[in-house]
């Protein structure tokens, strides 16, 4: 067996590992280099193995920078089978429509306004994304194994992390002996609302992300009581709250948040609350149509007919004259809308006129990489380019970090302790010095840190 590596090895983006086990060529997820301009050309450049060859592609979520890359690898030749559990398969396909979109549109207005007079071709399009969604195949269902080959077997496990997440693990079969090796994907935190805890199996070798390995996170609870008093706050002192979340996970439990606090009276009834997003509308139907990765609590709302996400004030945004409306808005109003790095999406437009504003607030409640509009006003910059102009910081800026949909340094250390008996470990998914200080909390474990390009044989 081998493992090469290529996309989120010593990064955070860009999800893709491939493993050389039984006669057949595994990839586990292909995601989109995320950040700024200068990656494009890394999403557009070889993906470092033949597409062609690939046999099956297991796919643990639908987030971009795990799944954005298929329609690219479909276009290279890719002709086999991607696995995924239904709520993934569903996500994955607003997701990867989504970025074509984009692209398209972003092509578009660069061949329009380019210097040099050609044409600018997108990453793919969205007739490749209908392309790739024809490769799925099998769906899988927590904790079923699916035989893949003589000897190859996979099972996929509840990751925590968003709807249909999944572990992956792989049982190959040589020569009388058993070997398990188990891609954690995204971790989730315990506790987390609407989906189950992660539920990792027993494996040999472990590769797992390490995105917040230097860190903890504040709990799920007192993230809530932070959210709940800014928005009051700032509805009280008549200015907006803009929170640019990324639309598949963070913008659903976000409404799952307000609603309940809504239901408790910690919020008014009539709170107007704006989810400026087709994407985050279509992902919070698919949500409303998977109970099957409920945990107990969301399970229970759900069988007594309460809508999880709904309520008096919302208001779900698709058209684009609505989304300009929301800009006439002055005051007493919670904007949600991508994306949650602010590299793109609606959320620059509420920006551009809440920024300057002393009486708004802005919340981010997600991971902002480097590079980023999103990391640069956490850090405190004064000013931001949006649309060429230069905008000052006068909102207030806050970041919640406990909304994280990835594991806390202490949870992740407590998921690597459950699978157990790990003779190797790999991170991956996380940037050189986070992973380098979890790596020091796992005395006697061999860890590797694998380069971009690196094979390791296990």
């Amino acid at each position: 067996m081998e493992l090469s590596f290529h996309g989120a090895d010593r990064d955070v983006t860009g999800s893709c590992h491939l493993l050389e086990c039984a006669g057949k060529l595994l990839l586990i997820d292909c995601g989109m280099f995320q950040g700024g301009r200068e990656l494009e050309e890394e999403n557009a450049a070889p993906l470092g193995f033949d597409a062609a060859a690939i046999d099956f592609l297991l796919l643990t979520h639908a987030h971009l920078d795990h799944c954005g890359r298929l329609p690219l690898l479909a276009k290279r030749g890719f002709r086999g089978e991607i696995i995924a559990t239904a709520a993934t398969r569903e996500l994955a396909q607003i997701v990867m429509l989504d970025a074509a979109h984009m692209a398209e549109d972003d092509a578009g207005w660069r061949t329009r306004h380019g210097r040099n007079g050609g044409a600018v071709a997108p990453l793919y399009t969205q007739a490749d994304v209908v392309a790739a969604m024809g490769r799925f195949g099998r769906v899988a269902a927590y904790g079923q194994e699916i035989e893949l080959a003589p000897g190859l077997r996979v099972g996929f496990h509840d990751a925590g992390h968003i709807l249909g997440s999944a572990h992956v693990l792989v049982q190959v079969t040589e020569n009388g002996r058993v070997r398990r090796v188990l891609f954690s994907g995204d971790i989730g935190g315990a506790g987390r609302p609407i989906i189950r805890d992660p539920a990792p199996p027993a494996a040999e070798i472990v590769l797992m992300e390490t995105t917040y390995g230097d860190r903890a996170h504040r709990s799920p609870a007192e993230s809530v009581a932070e959210l709940v008093a800014v928005v009051g706050a700032t509805i009280a002192r008549g200015g907006n709250v803009v929170i640019p979340s990324f639309a598949l996970e963070r913008s659903q439990e976000i409404l799952y948040s307000l609603r309940a606090a809504v239901d408790a009276g910690a919020l008014p009834p009539q709170l107007p609350v704006y989810v400026d997003s087709p994407m985050a509308v279509s992902a919070t139907e698919v949500y409303r149509a998977h109970p099957e990765c409920y945990d107990a609590e969301a399970a229970a709302l759900f069988a007594g007919g309460r809508d999880l996400f709904g309520f008096t004030g919302l208001r779900l945004v698709r058209a684009t004259s609505d989304s300009m409306a929301i800009n006439r808005i002055s005051g007493g109003a919670v904007i949600m809308a991508g994306s949650g790095m602010c590299t793109g999406g609606r959320v620059r437009h509420h920006l551009v006129h809440n920024l300057p504003r002393p009486d708004a607030s802005i919340v981010f409640v997600g991971y902002a990489a480097q590079g980023t509009p999103a990391r640069r006003i956490i850090d405190g910059a004064r000013t931001t380019t949006l649309f060429g102009e230069e905008i000052p910081v006068r909102a207030q800026v806050h970041t919640i970090n406990g909304f994280s949909a990835h594991a806390g340094q202490g949870e992740l250390l407590r998921w690597h302790a459950r699978v157990g008996g790990a003779e190797r470990t790999v991170l991956v998914h996380g940037e050189a010095g986070a992973m380098s200080a979890f790596a020091a909390l796992l005395p006697g474990v061999p860890v590797s840190m694998p380069a971009p390009g690196e094979r390791l044989t296990l």
